[in-house]
């Protein structure tokens, strides 16, 4: 049965639809292996932001062979339920969005590659120099953010509406900031670990079976309440603006 219910979901792509963060594995395959695991490492201590984190992984990359590159790109596999999921919101109307701070060129190629192009989502860009060194830019960037290259948090402000019930799903650090303005989350690994330390509500998944599960519940209610910190938090970034 169709309800009626307007879901806006906005979903995290590494570690979240795949099951392999790509970001980190493709620069602990292509790049300097130490020299990546320490910037990643300063980037989870929040030493360095996303755009500064990516630019020092682009830059253990020399020469990339393309063809391994995209070799690499077609063993990486997604959350086995996630078509089952995409199923469900389109059956019922619900919106979804990736919102990613990764890379588009491997985004759009593991979409296609699994036939879900007509998802939309914003991420960071890639391109390659003449002799095939990555060259990431950020389009998304606020200058206001000092952590996040692609600004999810503004990704869910403008692309959202008062009549919407905004629900987040995610697993990681990049995650925290955008998952605080949404209705409802849905948390794992370190998203799951901030929620909680921070008396967020949220519902714990392991994966998107768990997530339609709980939506067909949530679609069923009579009546669904917004999160009141999450209309807060909105409501400051409105009037800021």
């Amino acid at each position: 049965m169709i309800n009626n219910k307007k879901f806006n979901i906005f979903i995290d792509f590494d570690g979240t639809v795949t099951t392999t963060d790509v970001g980190e594995a493709m620069f602990l395959r292509f790049g300097d292996k130490r020299k990546s695991q320490e910037i990643i490492n300063e980037w989870i201590d929040n030493k360095i932001g996303s755009v500064e984190t990516w630019q020092r992984l682009c830059s253990t990359v020399k020469n990339l062979n393309r063809e391994k590159f995209d070799q690499f790109l077609t063993e990486i596999e997604i959350d086995e339920y996630f078509p089952r999921f995409a199923e469900h919101c389109s059956k019922n109307g619900y919106k979804m969005t990736i919102l990613s701070d990764g890379l588009d060129y491997y985004i759009s190629r593991i979409l296609k590659r699994y036939g879900f192009s007509d998802i939309p989502f914003f991420s960071n860009k890639l391109t390659f120099g003449p002799e095939n060194e990555l060259i990431p830019s950020f389009p998304w960037r606020d200058s206001e953010c000092t952590q996040c290259a692609n600004c999810k948090r503004n990704h869910i402000i403008t692309g959202s509406g008062d009549d919407e019930i905004t629900i987040y799903i995610g697993d990681g650090y990049s995650d925290t900031c955008a998952a605080q303005y949404c209705d409802y989350i849905f948390a794992k690994d370190s998203l799951l670990k901030f929620c909680e330390k921070n008396r967020i509500s949220y519902f714990p998944f392991n994966n998107f079976r768990d997530i339609v599960n709980h939506l067909v519940r949530l679609g069923d209610k009579k009546r669904i309440k917004k999160r009141h910190q999450a209309q807060l938090k909105r409501k400051a970034v409105y009037m800021r603006g």
